[in-house]
């Protein structure tokens, strides 16, 4: 057996790992890089690997640094189909039409900016055009949780509950009799909205994710504390709230806190603005996968309720409605993406609301190196917003109970059943990944963290 890690390889994104067991090929993910533009420039390198050689792709999740590049893969070759659960095929039809279409938008505008300086030749086309996405999504086939299926000839794969968003799954690969097992990305064990991964068994390797692998997240009720207490210290303050969000998982998770807030009477009834098409859309398929969800969630979908429309809540799908948003100077829960405020519509009421000292700014979610959030978790003065040089006067609060991720704690749970087994570290910054591999050595496990494209035998 051999592994090769396409990315997330001493880096946070772009999840692409290929197995290469019993004469197969397997993929597992094949995610864009985000970040610093020296991390996205990989988007346009080569691959490790053939495409057209690959036997099987299989989809542990529908983020868009685990699907961003698979319409790369059809477009060079790739033939066969994209193994997912159909929550993961549903949210990643949204992701990849949302990217290509932002693509479209970038280019275009860099375009105009090119002309101006009579450099239209030196601007790059879009990584993936809407078509080129339209066709992997048509690839998409069906997978079922706990239901054991061979994609490739000798290779058998397993898909379980993996608690991170709607549809997640890490995977159980046997060939060669040995498993490995693909965390994908693992769900935080305080999730208000997901079941708790159960852990694999009789693992010989996990590939596992690191994203918060050196600390432990505050507990749930701390994290509602906290969130509820920021919510209402803001807006006496009389400012607006914004709290950029990731589209899918986050910003259902914050309308359903605001839910619960709301009918605890522990919150005003202040409008809420759900500024994001895309996290509309999420919404809807988070409503139609109630199955996957904790009972106490589903219970008020049953009863008739939507646990993920707060009293008050409104949707601003189009450009002017959002823009209108400009002119509420108080008293308002303001929901944008992008999460990690690198582009979107949150950028406009970043712009807006971060000079004004009765505005708050609630983050809930990761903030990678070299983004607009790190800047304003790491207590920036003054930032870059759309352009424009802005001073923050506005408060900052970060939230990270709220993750989706798993912590070292619940990295450890889930290894609790695979005492002998080989960790491969992926997916987390090198100093978080590297702490977690000393604490590991230390308990006795063999432990090696992939490099980019440098194979490793099993």
């Amino acid at each position: 057996m051999r592994l090769r890690s396409a990315g997330a390889a001493r880096t946070v994104t772009g999840s692409c790992h290929l197995l290469e067991a019993d004469g197969a090929r397997v993929l597992v993910d094949c995610g864009l890089f985000q970040g610093p533009a020296a991390l996205e420039a990989l988007n346009r390198g080569p691959f490790p690997f053939d495409p057209a050689s690959l036997d099987a792709v299989l989809v542990t999740h529908g983020h868009l640094d685990h699907v961003g590049r698979l319409p790369l893969l059809t477009r060079l070759g790739y033939r066969g189909p994209f193994h997912a659960t159909a929550g993961t095929r549903e949210i990643a039809a949204i992701i990849l039409r949302d990217a290509a279409a932002l693509q479209r938008e970038d280019h275009e505008r860099e375009l105009r900016r090119a002309g101006r300086g009579g450099r239209g030749r030196a601007v790059p086309l879009p990584l993936f055009a809407p078509e080129d996405a339209e066709e992997a999504i048509a690839r998409f086939a069906p997978v079922a949780y706990d239901e054991p299926f061979e994609p490739a000839p000798g290779v058998v794969v397993t898909y379980r509950r993996a608690g991170h968003i709607l549809g997640s799954a890490y995977l159980e690969v046997e060939a060669e009799g040995r498993k490995v097992v693909f965390s994908g990305d693992l769900g935080n064990r305080q999730s208000s909205l997901h079941p708790t991964a159960a852990p694999p068994e009789g693992a010989d390797a996990v590939v596992l994710e690191t994203t918060y692998a050196d600390r432990s997240h505050r507990s749930l009720a701390e994290t509602r504390d906290e969130f509820a207490w920021v919510l209402n210290q803001a807006l006496e303050a009389g400012g607006n709230v914004i709290v950029p969000t990731f589209a899918v998982e986050r910003a259902q998770q914050v309308l359903y806190e605001v839910y619960r807030m709301k009918s605890a009477g522990q919150l005003p009834d202040v409008p809420v603005y759900l500024d994001s098409p895309m996290a509309t859309l999420v919404t809807r398929v988070y409503g139609r996968g109630v199955g996957e969800l904790l009972p106490e969630v589903a219970e008020v979908f049953a009863r008739g309720g939507d646990p993920l429309r707060p009293p008050s809540l409104r949707f601003t799908v189009t450009a002017e409605e959002s823009k209108r948003l400009n002119d509420v100077r108080g008293g308002a829960v303001i929901l944008a993406g992008s999460g990690m405020m690198t582009g979107g519509r949150v950028l406009h009421h970043l712009r807006h609301n971060l000079p004004r000292e009765a505005a708050s700014v609630v983050i809930v979610g990761y903030q990678a190196q070299g983004t607009l959030g790190r800047a304003l978790v790491d207590g920036a003065k003054r930032v870059r917003v759309l352009g424009e040089e802005v001073e923050v006067r506005a408060s900052v609060h970060t939230i990270g109970g709220f993750s989706a991720h798993a912590d070292r704690d619940d990295l450890e749970a889930f290894l609790a059943r695979s005492d002998g087994a080989e960790l491969l570290l992926v997916h987390g910054e090198p100093e978080k990944m590297d702490a977690f591999a000393a604490a590991q050595r230390a308990a006795g496990r063999r432990v090696r963290c992939p490099e980019l494209g440098v194979p490793l035998e099993l």
